[in-house]
């Protein structure tokens, strides 16, 4: 018998991977949350398979996501990661994530961690929702709106409410399986 999944998931070996092991589950840490945001920022406006099937070039490209060396990219860099064809060649978004990592110390700074500061947002656990199929999920939603709000104030960039809530449903802020999936009550 096989396993009942979220839908957008379909039969894509690299989807169902990501689905069954990734998508949902709570991430604390400061590095994988790290990650999560530059791909986010990188999939506003296209699909998230794109990214999927990108993501080692991606960690190649961005030093494994280290954010602290991102911070101190300089032009030389930049116009390095413009020219490199295994990721999305987006201008305004590879300077978006450059200015993220500064923005990303800068929390740790004043929370001790980036973990402690998304996850206030929640007090510090997930918002378990009973979708019973993909289109009541929403894009949006209040919380993420007021937590896009909150990191532009602090200096982030290509974090709108839609990027924010996909954010949180990778980083398992929110529990958006639909409740007959397999993963719904394993994360």
């Amino acid at each position: 018998m096989s396993k009942i999944r979220c839908s957008w998931c379909g039969d894509n070996p690299l989807y169902v991977t990501y689905h069954d092991t990734e998508w949902g589950v709570p991430v604390y840490d400061d590095a994988k949350l790290f990650e999560f945001l530059v791909l986010e920022t990188f999939q506003a406006g296209l699909s998230w398979i794109t990214i999927l099937k990108k993501r080692e070039n991606f960690r190649k490209a961005f030093d494994n996501f280290n954010y602290k060396k991102i911070a101190t990219y300089n032009e030389a860099k930049f116009e390095e990661l413009i020219q490199n064809t295994g990721i999305i060649r987006n201008k305004l978004k590879i300077r978006a994530t450059i200015s993220n990592a500064i923005a990303f110390i800068k929390i740790q700074k004043e929370f001790d961690s980036f973990s402690n500061y998304i996850w206030s947002f929640t007090n510090g656990k997930p918002i378990i929702n009973n979708w019973g199929n993909l289109r009541e999920i929403p894009a949006a939603t209040s919380l993420s709106n007021m937590i896009s709000k909150d990191l532009k104030k602090r200096g982030f960039k290509f974090v709108g409410p839609t990027v924010v809530y996909a954010h949180m449903q990778a980083t398992g802020m929110v529990n958006d399986h639909v409740i007959d999936c397999f993963r719904y009550n394993e994360v």
